[in-house]
């Protein structure tokens, strides 16, 4: 078996090689053919009718032409019909030249259309066989006469099977490669949100914290010679917030594990139920938080629910770092029909223009939060003073949206 496969890919990798090889066995067939009496007193005989020299010079012809028939298919069945159809007419005893033009016709039904299989065939099939039945020397109702319709239509329809075949493979072949190149793309663009979403978690905690832990320091080196107390309680501060900062980071980095991994940590989720929470951390830094909430006890998915608690977390953020001293903070949360919208509004007078507008990506992780909700998030300056960040978020995201939040 390991012989005829290197065999086959042999022929495969030179196909010139497997026509030379199918004409001379062709041109063996036909010679083997002509020599051979099917209707002697003992069956077939062998010799008993020796071809002329116009029927072996006409099948060395056709024979050779064989050779040429991947590269020219219909030249060469022109070629072979014609040689058949000078057979026909002159050879006697008759040599099967019509079999290179039979083989010609099958290259020619693999290698074209379907429609040009057909006008040629029946050309190939008419022309043979009226010559034959009325310029051969055999009577036009001879066997051999009719064996010349049967033998083209052969090779036209077996030639047109294997241009079917090949072509529902090859069809077959591309399916699955573009099911592939889906399947790839799919993942690499589920790899690439995955990517994206926790990045924003990252940036949301780090940001969040760090801020807080950076205004206490503040605190901590300003007061630390004259109130050491207010500098105690300052690094009391510090430490809740990097202890908060660790904690939320450990449940991010749990997004990464394994499903046999041991399990990440299950304190609860971010969200609106610990927006009290949250407005009191800003509150101990030194900004005060007013929180206004009219949801009417609505119960939202976790995507958006995850996403409200985001939005507010880096406006408070922002607006410690940039609305000034002095400046302070209100949220609300209010459910009007369909959606939850959200709003933080500061009064910082020092930093309005600068408020959420430096290098940083908190704005720009707000809004691929909401759009990826298919909300709207509106952001800019207060007439008068301040900062202001308006989020609409529908309760009823699209779906594959809503992403539980691990």
């Amino acid at each position: 078996m390991s012989t005829l496969r290197r065999a086959r890919y042999q022929f495969r990798a030179h196909p010139l090689t497997l026509d030379a090889v199918i004409a001379a066995a062709v041109l063996l067939c036909m010679i083997s053919s002509a020599f051979a009496a099917p209707d002697g007193d003992h069956g077939v005989d062998w010799g008993a009718r020796p071809p002329n020299t116009l029927s072996l010079l006409l099948m060395v012809l056709a024979a050779a032409a064989l050779v040429l028939r991947r590269r020219s298919a219909l030249a060469v069945l022109a070629f072979t019909g014609t040689l058949a159809l000078v057979e026909c007419v002159t050879g006697d005893p008759r040599a099967p030249v019509a079999m290179t033009t039979v083989i010609a016709l099958y290259t020619v039904a693999s290698t074209t259309d379907r429609a040009t299989t057909w006008r040629v065939g029946l050309l190939a099939m008419t022309v043979l066989t009226a010559a034959a039945m009325l310029a051969g020397p055999l009577p036009w109702y001879a066997q051999e006469n009719i064996a010349l319709v049967a033998w083209t239509g052969i090779g036209a329809t077996a030639g047109d099977a294997v241009r079917s075949h090949r072509a529902y493979v090859q069809a077959i072949r591309e399916r699955a490669e573009r099911a592939e190149r889906t399947r790839e793309e799919e993942a690499r663009r589920r790899v690439a949100e995955e990517r994206l979403r926790i990045a924003r978690e990252l940036h949301d905690v780090v940001a969040h914290h760090i801020a807080l832990v950076n205004v206490q320091a503040g605190v901590v080196a300003h007061v630390m010679d004259r109130r050491p107390d207010q500098a105690k309680e300052a690094l009391a501060h510090v430490r809740e917030a990097s202890r908060s900062a660790l904690d939320e980071l450990r449940a991010t980095v749990g997004l990464l594990r394994q499903s046999d991994d041991p399990a990440a940590p299950t304190e609860p989720a971010s969200g609106l139920g610990r927006l009290d929470e949250l407005a009191g951390t800003f509150r101990n830094a030194g900004l005060p938080v007013q929180v206004a909430r009219a949801e009417k006890d609505t119960e939202l998915p976790a995507a958006v629910d995850l996403a409200a608690y985001r939005i507010v977390q880096e406006a408070l953020t922002n607006a410690q770092k940039h609305a000034g001293t002095g400046a302070k903070a209100e949220v609300s949360v209010v459910r009007v029909g369909p959606n939850i919208e959200v709003s933080v509004l500061d009064d910082g007078a020092g930093a309005t223009g600068t408020t959420g507008t430096g290098g940083g990506h908190g704005l720009l992780g707000m809004r691929e939060r909401v759009t990826a909700l298919g909300g709207t998030l509106t952001t800019g300056p207060r007439y008068g003073g301040g900062f202001r960040v308006h989020a609409i978020l529908p309760v009823q995201t699209r779906a594959g949206a809503e992403r539980k939040p691990e």
